[in-house]
Parts: C-alpha cells; structure tokens; sequence
C-alpha cells in the first residue's frame, strides 16, 4: 500500500520485555479492571428431626435466634423451613415487615399485634391487627 504513512499511526515499537516505548517500564501483571464484587447472599440448609411441622417451625426458630446471637451476620430475616426433601415448599419463619425507618420486624412470621424491631426496647409500630 502505496502512502501508509499517517502521522496517527503509533510507531513506537516495544524493544525490551516489558519495555514500553519512550523507555519506561509497564507493569507486567496490571491491577484488575473491574471493582471488587459486592457481598452475595448464601444460604446454608440444617437438618434435624422433629415430631411434627409445628415442632419443626420451634426448633428452627430456636436455632436460627441462637446462630444469630452468636454470629451477627446472620441474616435473621432470610430463614425459612422446609421439609429436607422439598426445599421448594420453604416457608419463612420470621415476619420481616418493613418499618417506618427501614428496620425489618424480627418477630414469628403471622404473629399477632405490633410489628417489633431487633434488640432490647426496639421500635414497635403497626395498628397492632396484623
């Protein structure tokens, strides 16, 4: 080709490894391009026996408050109860009505009277029906 000779063309040429024209050295291995993925929600399947579903929904109550306690990063709200061989029949096990601050009421799920807010003396609020 007759004229490739466009002064927009690079002409810098790499001479060394890891030399980059103009004689400064570039990095051979770069930070990467995209940020750090956010958090991602897990979650972890127990299994245990019990007499009946009632019994069941107790004990799952039970432990989901007590890992909460002593690990804080447990999604309280996010637990739910299945039968160990139907996940996709998993029923909730705490309320998580959203409050008027953005807090999730952390009581029983379909329990009655006002909605409560996690710790001592947390906020309640609701109509005290539902």
């Amino acid at each position: 080709m007759r004229g490739n000779s466009s002064p927009h063309w690079r002409r810098g040429t790499i001479g060394e490894l890891g030399a980059a024209p103009g004689g400064v050295d570039a990095p051979l291995i770069a930070p990467p391009r995209r940020s750090d993925r956010p958090p991602r929600f897990f979650t972890v399947h127990l299994g245990f026996t019990a007499a009946g579903a009632t019994d069941a929904r107790e004990l799952a109550v039970c432990y989901a408050e007590a890992l909460c306690l002593l690990r804080p990063e447990v999604a309280l709200g996010a637990a739910a109860l299945s039968p160990a061989d139907a996940w996709h029949r998993a029923e909730r096990l705490f309320c998580g009505a959203v409050g008027p601050d953005g807090e999730r009421c952390v009581d029983v799920a379909d329990h009655p009277g006002f909605h409560h807010a996690a710790g001592p003396g947390g906020l309640g609020w609701g109509d005290g029906d539902s």
